[in-house]
């Protein structure tokens, strides 16, 4: 609800995925009306399955380049949450031209139909738009470095980055009321090993008590934010008239090397697995090349909302260590 108490009626595009399914519990708890798209490439309905049953909440099976669909969401809601995309880096290198048209020619939809309508949207970013830095923190006026285009790897960072312009340029051209977030290793429950995240592929290996496989020599560092945390920031941000036209980065601050990750979720499980050092080349094959430090400054988004994350982070390890703990006794 707003200020005033006025329901919203939230159109999240990616709502079945991992922190579109957040951000809808979050909007759904305080009363507002949700409205969920997506086409499950990435998502899955269980992520929302507790949420079928309420008469505000709105699922539609449906991808974002149904023209006509995302026209009649878009006319109905009074805000879009834009985080459908081609996620994770093996999904990317797997499929490379689908990425690239999901990630531009669906956040150009988007962009076309809140102009139409007159509708505030907030784009999801990413960190993987800085490039190729070593400093820390990173700032959102950084200059970008890349690899060549011959390393499909940047293919996903140069989409959307592609996608920033286009919600700059319809801000700067049209006065359209767009919000770029860049999200820094968002993790929690509901998040999947599956296209490569890091914290959900330990965890499942940890307490199968498998190798827990390193990338590289594992010196390359990361920050990682509780999805409970990217949701309050999300919502802070899509209220914030001051951030309109503007790129914030959303992230965590405590800076761990994947060895000392890997190290840390082997003790948090008990688990007897070994820690095995794969060579990039055999972990993906081709196309890939790392980013050796992601921080990120969020100064930015304290100023514009007052918001900085809340979980510390053993409290986020132990959160998805729970989580695949209670789903493998499901299971059993």
């Amino acid at each position: 609800m707003t200020a005033g108490g006025a329901t919203v009626r939230v159109l999240i595009t990616g709502g079945a995925g991992f922190i579109g399914s957040h951000l809808a519990d979050a909007y759904l708890g305080r009363g507002d009306e949700v409205y969920a798209i997506d086409d499950l490439s990435t998502g899955a309905v269980a992520n929302i399955q507790h949420n079928l049953d309420n008469p505000r909440f709105h699922f539609i099976n449906d991808s974002i380049m149904n023209y006509e669909r995302m026209l009649e969401l878009t006319g109905t809601c009074d805000v879009v949450v834009h985080l459908a995309a081609a996620v994770g880096v093996r999904y990317i290198i797997d499929n490379p031209l689908r990425s690239i048209q999901t990630n531009i020619q669906g956040t150009e939809v988007v962009l076309k139909l809140a102009n139409k309508f007159r509708k505030k949207v907030l784009i999801a970013s990413t960190s993987e738009v800085y490039g190729k830095h070593s400093h820390a923190p990173l700032l959102e006026s950084d200059n970008i470095i890349y690899g060549p285009p011959t390393t499909w790897r940047w293919s996903y960072a140069a989409s959307k980055l592609i996608d920033e312009y286009c919600a700059l340029g319809y801000w700067r051209s049209y006065g359209l009321p767009v919000v770029i977030t860049r999200l820094f290793n968002t993790v929690g429950p509901r998040q999947t090993g599956e296209y490569g995240m890091v914290i959900p592929r330990f965890t499942v290996q940890a307490l199968a008590n498998e190798p827990l496989t390193v990338y590289g020599d594992g010196r390359q560092t990361r920050t990682f934010t509780c999805v409970s945390d990217v949701v309050e920031a999300l919502m802070r941000l899509v209220e914030c008239r001051a951030a309109e036209g503007e790129v914030i980065n959303v992230g965590g601050t405590t800076e761990t090397t994947i060895l000392a990750l890997a190290q840390t979720i082997k003790q948090k499980t008990g688990s007897s697995s070994a820690i095995e050092f794969v060579p990039y080349e055999r972990a993906f094959q081709r196309d890939f090349e790392d980013m050796l430090r992601r921080v990120p400054s969020i100064d930015k988004l304290k100023r514009l909302t007052g918001f900085s994350p809340t979980v510390e982070f053993d409290e986020m390890l132990d959160r998805i260590i729970d989580h695949f703990q209670a789903a493998s006794l499901k299971v059993a």
